[in-house]
């Protein structure tokens, strides 16, 4: 009895290789893909910040025992921002957000007491802090935009007395 038993081709073979190779290569696309797609979203989402996210260097300053600051939101729409106020070897981090909030050591201008919130688009507002009992050093922010934080858009490192 002969054997009757027969191998693949060598046609087969290459044809099976090829497809391995582009399921292979189909899985890193998708894989890269998704990665860059959810990276670029996050960048996009911070792009052309600066100068739309603004610490009003007029209505900055401190007055003992306060500090006031006030932020200018222009044609931007952010979901909060975060304010780091600098001094006397500490920082202090407020975090303004659309609804309004009882922030400790935080109010709205004159009074500095309430309930604060972001100003809206294309607008302003000034706050007065008295966690401070020297002048701060500076005053950053940071907005956060589609949920994702961006650097700091505007600093000020000189603050005077009112």
């Amino acid at each position: 009895m002969k054997n009757k038993k027969r191998g693949l081709s060598g046609v087969i073979t290459t044809i099976i290789l090829i497809a391995l190779v582009l399921a292979a290569v189909a899985i890193v696309w998708v894989t890269v893909n998704n990665l860059l797609t959810d990276r670029l979203s996050a960048a996009e989402s911070c792009m052309n910040i600066f100068e739309k996210v603004e610490i009003n260097d007029l209505y900055t300053c401190y007055d003992d025992p306060n500090f006031q600051f006030s932020i200018s939101i222009k044609d931007i729409i952010v979901d909060e921002v975060i304010v780091s106020v600098s001094g006397g070897g500490a920082t202090k981090s407020y975090t303004l957000t659309n609804e309004e909030q009882s922030i400790s050591g935080l109010g709205p201008y004159p009074s500095g007491s309430g309930n604060v919130k972001l100003p809206g688009k294309n607008s302003g507002s000034t706050y007065v802090s008295s966690d401070f009992s020297s002048t701060p050093d500076s005053i950053k922010v940071a907005p956060v935009i589609d949920g994702n934080q961006c650097e700091v858009s505007d600093s000020v490192v000189e603050i005077y007395s009112c």
